[in-house]
């Protein structure tokens, strides 16, 4: 019999570990991995990027899956100040970065998980690693958790078992089931922060400082500034990313979706126009390649020699202003037909999950089951990159173990 069985040893499940062990109650985590955090130490490409250091607003306007009401409290209660703070308090001491990332000074992922994991076991928290836990049963006075045939009680639950992104870490989406079987609903989950499939192939290249819209049947959805990449899974850097959860969606609902690339994103069309006419100048002689190769990177050439029906050998001197104005039209809006996505096994985050209508706001606490508490991914919250999902999964263990700890 324990106070508080926890499934799932990731950053949240850690994270309420501690928070409720510190306070001399009894915490038991099951994990069915080898070892704990195993999501957490590839984060951040091996950096573990920790939260983002800008106002809670700003957390909030970063949501992509629209329950900002749902995980404000959550933030209030315990934002990217407190986290920093928190991680100081454990041996990971931070440093701030471009964007108001913030990451660990030992710049490893490896480190964090460990210290968080030494930290949630110094305050009193028992980990089961190899641990994996079958079923959850609601009884009289609380629930019964079976585990590899043993079985164990107590009067309360969190399911923080993440959602099924990177499911070799361990994400296999075992919290579902659990929170099904008790009545919950689950909103259908995809993939999101994840490369983009285009209906051509490109060779590998990264634009820096690039801006990228989604277009849903032909109307602007969203747009973002940043890194944009093309290798063999497709269009990929962090402003692709960003877009991605608009893009699964509305190909899900058979919606015909573009990807427009600009190229030029610090000049206006007339500014290209001009620059194009000055590079003509002295380029009369020369092919349509010559004056690409001093406008645009050469894995872009083929493919915006198609876009303009100018064959990439066609000499200068032939060029009119309407092909000029036509290189300026593309250079602003180079347009890629997104065909499809990549899988689970190469999404950072999950959409969908544990229907927040069914979870109360300010304690994490089911709404058909005392007792019964969720935090993490395993809830159907996502957010942009940058920091803001791991805050998320943070900021809701904090909670579901401060409500635990005053009932």
């Amino acid at each position: 019999m324990y106070n508080t069985i926890i499934i799932g040893a990731g950053v949240s499940g850690l994270i309420a570990a501690g928070k409720i062990a510190q306070s001399g109650r009894d915490v038991v985590v099951f994990e069915k991995m080898e070892r704990t955090a195993r999501k957490l130490r590839i984060t951040g490409k091996g950096r573990c990027n920790i939260t983002n250091l800008t106002p809670i607003e700003n957390h909030l306007e970063k949501l992509r899956s629209q329950n900002s009401d749902f995980i404000q409290p959550a933030l209030q209660n315990f934002d990217s100040e407190a986290v920093v703070a928190l991680f100081e308090q454990i041996g990971a001491p931070t440093t701030l970065e471009r964007g108001a990332r913030v990451y660990p000074k030992s710049q490893s992922a490896v480190d964090v998980a460990q210290r968080l994991t030494t930290w949630a076991e110094k305050q009193g928290a028992k980990i089961q690693c190899n641990s994996e836990v079958d079923s959850i049963i609601k009884i009289e006075n609380g629930f019964s958790v079976s585990v590899s045939g043993k079985t164990y009680e107590s009067k309360n639950i969190i399911v923080s078992t993440g959602g099924v992104s990177y499911p070799k870490t361990g994400s296999t989406g075992d919290g579902y089931g659990f929170a099904h079987n008790l009545g919950h609903n689950i909103i259908p989950v995809r993939p999101s922060l994840v490369a983009l499939r285009i209906n051509e192939q490109i060779p590998d290249i990264e634009l820096k400082n690039t801006g990228i819209a989604l277009f849903i049947n032909n109307i602007e959805a969203d747009k973002r500034f940043g890194d944009v990449d093309f290798t063999d899974r497709g269009l990929a850097g962090a402003a692709t990313l960003q877009l991605s959860r608009l893009a699964v969606d509305a190909i899900c609902n058979n919606n015909k979706v573009i990807a427009q690339i600009d190229l030029k994103p610090a000049l206006s069309h007339l500014k290209i126009v001009n620059r194009i006419n000055r590079e003509l100048e002295n380029l009369q002689s020369a092919s349509f390649k010559v004056l690409l190769q001093k406008l645009t990177p050469s894995a872009l050439h083929r493919k915006i020699s198609a876009a303009l029906n100018i064959s990439l050998t066609s000499p200068l001197n032939r060029f009119r202003d309407v092909d000029i104005d036509t290189l300026a039209t593309t250079l602003k809006g180079l347009s890629f037909s997104v065909t499809d996505y990549g899988g689970f096994g190469e999404a950072i985050v999950t959409a969908g999950g544990i229907d927040t209508l069914q979870v109360e706001a300010g304690s994490m606490q089911s709404k058909l089951h005392e007792g019964l508490y969720f935090c993490g991914e395993v809830l159907d919250i996502d957010s942009d990159t940058g920091g803001y999902n791991i805050q998320l999964a943070i900021s809701t263990a904090v909670l579901a173990a401060k409500s635990i700890l005053e009932r």
